[in-house]
């Protein structure tokens, strides 16, 4: 496209200024720009920045009637189902398993800046005995449940993994699972795409230019998986595989169950079309966002957004009237996304004013020192409002949920602090099991042997664990020379 093609189509949306340095640019970054200006539906970001400036005008008052626990029709919690009910939902979730119905939507387009990585997070190793990363203990835990799902069923069936990348992390991710030969997973089981960008404003609508011949832009936020599934034929993908049942969460939970059958059984029984898995609040302060009904609508609200009042209500048992803690752990229908996907340009923006580096009037880089334009995001969890059956699933924290967020000088969401309630969980699986651990141990437990603590007892009885740190692997593992067997430690 030439210069003057190029100059009109911005000039029609008042954007004609990215196209200003055009004489000073070379052939390649010329190129480059007018790809990224293509790229671009000018009209709809026109109609998203005054949607999302319209948005900070609105001030959301939360009167005490607007504002409503979920309904305990809609909501049960896995620590007061009885055995019987668990292992219900249990066997429909191996079912639907063992027929290839279920895929997992990984969230996995983090650097890991806060924590000092600056590589992919799902590549992070927290310091486990076995070194484990991220990436790795999750595709473990889907090549057990799926190997559990056989031994139930008789039947063996796959799970397919897409995993929701960035720009700039798609290619390191890619080559990380290439280069672990997929954790044992099949290449074609596993399908990456890209969390899309949108472009960074100033307070005038101007989109800003990074480099002469380089916009501004940052991540849509979770919400954007939305536009990805369908952009990049992720929703065909699903269809044709005959995918029924998404469970959709974040690669940075270390206690994460992947495509758990209980979660799922549960919203087949329920015939759900999206649900969230939420743990109970510690305290009325902690800063989590809740899952409530706002005028009606089931709607994740943010802490800073809650009164004091109604963080601190109690109900007559003493628990906090809104305890349903968000942890980013959803499930969706297949019908679900394929609906919410058409007209996710609804969803709502969420706008954060931003010090945003740019090229100025005189073509010269400046950093501000105070917020001098928008980026905008969206939420994973905006599409809750239009489900027509929306459901909730309390389980607990201590089993799973642990999210690795910052670096250990936080002292709270950080390596040592996941590493610390892996190990703890599966101590409590040993003493469950019938084994002796004292609290000092480091007692880590392969996903490939026991997915949720079942498959411990022939192993662990009686035995005491008194080596550490120390690592309970399957045979699977043994025989591909990755130490020992049994309760043989690798040390």
């Amino acid at each position: 496209m030439s210069y003057e093609e190029l100059h009109t189509r911005l000039a029609a949306h008042g954007q004609e200024h990215l196209v200003k340095y055009w004489p000073e640019l070379s052939q390649n970054e010329r190129e480059q720009l007018a790809s990224e200006i293509n790229k671009l539906d000018l009209s709809e970001m026109s109609d998203i920045f005054h949607r999302a400036m319209e948005s900070t005008k609105v001030i959301l008052e939360k009167t005490d009637d607007d504002l409503k626990p979920i309904p305990q029709a809609h909501y049960e919690s896995v620590p007061g189902l009885t055995e019987s009910k668990v292992q219900m939902y249990e066997n429909i979730g191996f079912k639907e398993i063992s027929e290839s119905k279920v895929g997992v939507l990984l969230l996995a387009g983090g650097q890991a800046t806060r924590l000092g990585f600056g590589h992919p997070k799902g590549m992070y190793d927290v310091g486990l005995p076995s070194r484990k990363t991220l990436f790795q203990i999750q595709a473990e835990r889907i090549l057990r449940v799926q190997g559990m799902a056989e031994e139930h069923t008789g039947k063996a069936g796959k799970i397919t993994w897409y995993i929701m990348t960035s720009e700039h992390t798609r290619a390191p991710t890619a080559e990380f699972f290439k280069s672990h030969n997929y954790f044992g997973l099949k290449e074609e089981d596993i399908v990456f795409f890209e969390q899309g960008r949108l472009p960074c404003f100033d307070f005038d609508g101007k989109i800003f230019l990074d480099e002469k011949y380089h916009l501004s832009s940052a991540p849509d936020g979770n919400g954007g998986i939305y536009r990805s599934l369908k952009s990049q034929g992720v929703l065909d993908d699903i269809v044709k595989r005959g995918v029924q049942h998404l469970h959709a969460h974040s690669v940075d939970n270390i206690l994460i169950k992947v495509a758990d059958p209980i979660f799922i059984g549960y919203c087949k029984t329920k015939n759900a079309d999206c649900a969230a898995k939420v743990v109970r609040k510690s305290s009325p302060s902690e800063p989590v966002g809740v899952v409530c009904r706002v005028n009606g609508f089931y709607k994740v609200v943010e802490y800073s957004e809650l009164t004091d009042e109604a963080a601190e209500r109690r109900n007559p048992d003493g628990q906090l009237t809104f305890s349903a803690g968000n942890i980013c752990n959803h499930y969706f229908s297949s019908e679900f996304l394929l609906k919410i996907c058409n007209y996710e340009s609804k969803l709502k923006l969420h706008v954060a004013k931003k010090k945003i580096p740019y090229v100025d009037a005189n073509g010269i880089k400046q950093k501000p020192s105070e917020p001098n334009g928008i980026k905008m995001e969206k939420f994973i969890f905006d599409v809750f409002e239009f489900a027509e059956n929306f459901i909730c699933l309390e389980v607990a924290r201590d089993v799973e949920f642990s999210a690795l967020k910052n670096a250990d000088s936080a002292k709270k969401d950080c390596p040592s602090t996941t590493r610390e309630d892996l190990l703890r969980l599966h101590r409590k699986y040993i003493r469950q099991a019938g084994g002796i651990v004292e609290d000092d141990i480091d007692i880590e437990i392969s996903p490939l042997l026991s997915y949720g603590g079942e498959n411990l007892k022939d192993l662990v009885e009686n035995e005491v664990f008194s080596i550490s740190p120390f690592h309970l692997k399957s045979t699977h593992e043994s025989m591909n020379g990755n130490g020992t067997n049994g309760v043989n430690g690798n040390h």
